[in-house]
């Protein structure tokens, strides 16, 4: 029996927004803006396009799926499905997105009234250990997720982050020191690359999952149904995240361009002492603790969820123990040594994921060929890891050379046009060869 209303609707819609809005969405908007400059708006829609645009996309590939992700990976080879699963799942997970949201919400909410004490360490460890015993305490009822989330905790996070970018056009008035480096040359193509940093797109492979869990839970099964329902879930999710991007980029924009700044926990920091003082530090920390205990709850719940089907033996609940001890330990790791880490990774993981979800969503059009697939993601993934290869340090003339001879690569495009080359070349094999691969 079908039990689904408008209201559901919206609320699964909120629950993605918070889920989606972490640390990442967080803390880079304000940076970019206070980047960019007069260059703003070039450079947030090119952020809104990888830090909304195409985590709906992802969203609505999963839903017109069976099996997520893994059945994307498995139109590559099973061998590919599950090796790509696994360093997603884990990406968005305990090495790189749960932690670092634990670390960002410690930062901004407990440091700085803590100053440069030597107890911080300590004081970290005592956080990490609340923290991750509430995120898992949600999670031991995955069903729960959307009452709790959606109904609960979206509309308290919503109002915090209002009230601080409300106050921030009112109250601040700095002037921009100008646009710096990449804004000034690029500014779409810099906001595009910055929109990586989310994880959002990779994070839509899990969140997709409790989506249209939360949908079929209403008693809707029909999957045409469930894509519409998805599709109309993430607009109203992705809505709220573009309008708060641009709110928390304006904000960057309207502070002080004579101060340094290195990274957007310092310019949120900055500015909410500047409009509110105590009561504003005290604000900020209320809506950076919402947000990453939002994500790493629905984080922990999708990664347990797939970990124990891909392993049916070990139960979901062992698996979310586990999950959450890892991200408990890489978590106090700190926050500059895990972003530092992530951003090759990541520079690997996205390109692959665009192109599934792309091929995923053009199948029809070319018969769902398993060469076009081979082709295409063998293409991104060379080109992916020989650029996150450089920004390890490997910086050889002909490596560097090779890169840079590609179309877009200075727009952080290098992988498009040899996917392009290898999914065309699959097709026109398959054609010669004429097989049913």
């Amino acid at each position: 029996m079908i039990n689904f209303s408008r209201k559901d609707l919206y609320i699964i819609g909120l629950m993605l927004f918070a889920l989606f809005f972490g640390a990442g969405n967080l803390i880079f908007p304000p940076f970019l803006g206070f980047q960019a400059g007069e260059s703003f708006w070039p450079a947030i829609l090119g952020f809104v396009v990888t830090g909304v645009g195409l985590p709906l996309v992802t969203v609505l590939a999963i839903a017109m799926t069976r099996d997520g992700v893994a059945e994307m990976g498995k139109r590559v080879s099973p061998l590919f499905s599950v090796v790509f699963s696994i360093t997603a799942y884990l990406s968005i997970g305990p090495f790189f997105g749960i932690p670092r949201g634990a670390n960002v919400a410690y930062e901004m909410s407990i440091k700085p009234f803590l100053g440069n004490s030597p107890a911080n360490t300590w004081i970290l460890l005592l956080f990490s250990v609340v923290f991750f015993s509430l995120v898992y305490w949600v999670c031991l009822n995955p069903s729960k997720l959307v009452e709790r989330i959606g109904s609960i905790l979206t509309p308290l996070l919503l109002g915090a982050i209002a009230l601080l970018v409300l106050g921030s056009l009112y109250n601040l008035d700095g002037k921009s020191a100008g646009t710096a480096g990449k804004f000034a040359s690029a500014p779409f193509a810099a906001g595009f690359l910055e929109g990586y940093l989310t994880m959002d797109t990779i994070a839509a492979l899990a969140f997709g999952i409790i989506v249209i869990n939360s949908i079929r839970e209403k008693g809707v099964t029909d999957k045409a149904t469930i894509a519409r329902l998805t599709l109309k879930a993430g607009l109203i999710a992705g809505g709220g995240l573009a309008l708060v991007y641009i709110g928390l980029g304006l904000l960057g924009t309207k502070m002080p361009g004579a101060n340094s700044y290195e990274n957007g926990v310092e310019i949120l920091t900055e500015s909410a002492n500047l409009m509110f003082g105590p009561f504003g530090m005290v604000l900020l920390g209320l809506i950076v603790t919402l947000a990453c205990f939002t994500t790493c709850v629905g984080l922990v719940a999708a990664c347990g969820q797939f970990f124990s089907k891909l392993f049916p033996k070990v139960s979901y609940l062992k698996f979310a123990t586990i999950i959450t001890m890892i991200s408990f330990c890489i978590a106090n790791l700190g926050l500059n040594q895990i972003i530092t880490i992530s951003v090759p990774v990541l520079t690997v993981i996205y390109p692959i994921t665009i192109v599934l979800v792309l091929l995923s969503l053009a199948d029809k059009y070319f018969g769902g060929k398993k060469s076009v697939y081979i082709g295409a993601v063998s293409a991104a993934l060379i080109i992916s890891v020989l650029d996150a290869a450089m920004s390890f340090g490997m910086n050889l003339p002909w490596l560097h050379a090779f890169l840079h001879s590609l179309p877009l690569y200075s727009e952080g495009l290098g992988w498009l046009v040899p996917t392009i080359i290898g999914g065309t070349g699959g097709y026109l094999l398959n054609k010669l060869t004429k097989t049913n691969m």
